[in-house]
């Protein structure tokens, strides 16, 4: 049987508004051509993608004693996610995103994530034991849960996604990880700073480009590409990201080589941005294999 993967952090409720153009900053009344309210953020959309293409997940979030997080709640109710959430006192996370039509976002936290002086992280770390290896997204409330992973020798992966080159909020993360992902958005010279990466001991270091593909850096020095999978039409980019990295993930834990994981990662990308959904019904191990 497939071990789980472990992932922390990043659950919210989203309003995604779509827009002709994203607006600019003047004074104005705007007429959406839609809006509705979605399951968000970057550990339920990692979550969906590796469940929906067969991995077991265990998640582990942090939910308010609200409709938001009861919402959030059943949105995951997928057979292969055993969902660890502790309740705060703070409110559920949530963004309203504004789309545009050619895929490109806005996004505003309305409710950031809570970041409680203290987590409870005795379910995960007693699941540990049984998983393969972690996903930490970059939340503040994840960053306890490094010293206990590291300290159980756990393959951690991260996903810095706008990520500057050297902002310190993001250090522990980067120390911690073994394999790390980013987005090449804030990163002009974006393979410098995948080589500092690499040179700090990382087995590989992936950077997305959106529709321009991704790039990836392995610890021998082996640069790969991989263009974008070209798509009829774009319905919706949130957690394209995340889809990427699922798809990536699932080949690389099936043994394959970095190039047919890379290919799957956009195959996966591509068919998010075609669906409303976090995880494509169009996903499938048949697709990416």
């Amino acid at each position: 049987m497939t071990k789980p993967i472990l992932i922390l952090g990043g659950a919210s409720l989203d309003t995604i508004i779509h827009l002709p153009e994203l607006p600019t900053p003047q004074p104005q009344t705007i007429w959406p051509t839609e809006s509705y309210r979605a399951l968000g953020s970057t550990g339920a959309g990692k979550s969906l993608n590796l469940a929906t293409l067969g991995q077991p997940v265990v998640f582990h979030t942090l939910l308010g004693r609200d409709t938001e997080g009861q919402q959030i709640q059943a949105a995951l109710g997928h057979s292969r996610i055993r969902l660890l959430t502790e309740k705060t006192a703070a409110p559920t996370e949530q963004h309203v995103n504004l789309m545009s039509a050619d895929g490109n976002r806005i996004s505003l936290f309305i409710q950031p994530p809570p970041e409680p002086e203290h987590v409870d992280w005795r379910q995960a770390q007693q699941v540990l034991s049984e998983c393969s290896l972690a996903v930490v997204n970059i939340l503040g409330y994840t960053r306890s849960a490094l010293p206990w992973l590291k300290a159980a020798g756990t393959p951690i992966w991260t996903d810095l996604h706008d990520y500057d080159g050297q902002n310190i909020y993001h250090e522990p993360f980067v120390e911690a990880a073994r394999v790390i992902f980013l987005s090449s958005d804030n990163l002009p010279d974006y393979r410098t700073t995948m080589e500092r990466l690499v040179e700090r001991g990382k087995e590989f270091v992936v950077c997305t480009h959106g529709s321009a593909g991704a790039t990836l850096l392995t610890s021998e020095r082996q640069w790969l590409e991989q263009p974008a999978v070209a798509v009829s039409g774009v319905i919706d980019t949130n957690g394209a990201g995340d889809a990427f990295f699922s798809g990536f993930l699932h080949r690389y834990l099936q043994g394959a080589e970095l190039t047919d994981c890379l290919r799957a990662g956009a195959i996966a990308g591509a068919l998010c941005v075609t669906s409303r959904e976090l995880a494509s019904p169009e996903l499938n191990p048949q697709r990416l294999a």
